[in-house]
């Protein structure tokens, strides 16, 4: 699990596709990386993937056919921003709200505008994913946690305050740019109990 609260900025630093998957080499950047392990998780723009290599300056991390067909990691370019976060300690303050690193969509930037210090961000979300979005309610765009704002038919908005803004990738981000979305667990949960009440 993960807390939607991003530790470092990293890069991309490779893909190599083979047999249609692919293998992406990550530099950590920022991310505080002395005691990493073997195995362990790290969500890669809210994409929970398995460090299988590492050295001083990053990992690699294999992302199956699934992984590259419903997030953007299959077409970001070389070098591209990476917003990286490991997996949470059971002893850890959570700051965020519940990410489990399994992306359900991808969205779209819709528009970017000033809101005195802190900015608005509008995403396009896909139909199917609107239905768990709510006004107030936590979402993760591309695996920062972030509190709606607003919904409307074609997606919703967030306000990202200048923090948030210096310590991400959003920094490097523009209208149009694609984003993985990770609706709020409780939402599909609950929705999962309805069904069953529905169908008993």
């Amino acid at each position: 699990m993960f807390t939607g609260l991003i530790q470092g900025v990293g890069r991309l630093a490779a893909r190599t596709m083979t047999a249609g998957d692919a293998r992406l080499q990550v530099d950590v950047g920022t991310l505080p990386f002395h005691d990493v392990q073997l195995g362990e998780s790290i969500a890669i723009n809210g994409v929970c993937l398995t460090v299988v290599t590492y050295d001083t300056h990053g990992f690699e991390a294999d992302a199956s056919n699934e992984t590259l067909a419903l997030t953007t990691l299959g077409s970001l370019p070389l070098g591209a921003a990476l917003n990286l976060e490991r997996a949470m300690r059971v002893d850890e303050r959570l700051g965020g709200h519940l990410v489990a690193g399994h992306v359900d969509g991808v969205g779209r930037v819709r528009c970017i505008e000033p809101d005195a210090r802190a900015q608005r961000w509008t995403f396009a979300a896909p139909t199917e994913l609107l239905r768990y979005i709510a006004k107030k309610g936590s979402i993760c765009v591309d695996g920062v946690s972030l509190t709606v704002n607003a919904v409307d038919p074609e997606g919703f908005d967030v306000t990202l305050i200048p923090h948030t803004i210096a310590h991400t990738a959003f920094a490097r981000i523009v209208q149009d740019d694609k984003v993985n979305l990770e609706v709020d667990l409780v939402a599909r949960y609950v929705e999962r109990l309805l069904q069953g009440r529905e169908n008993s």
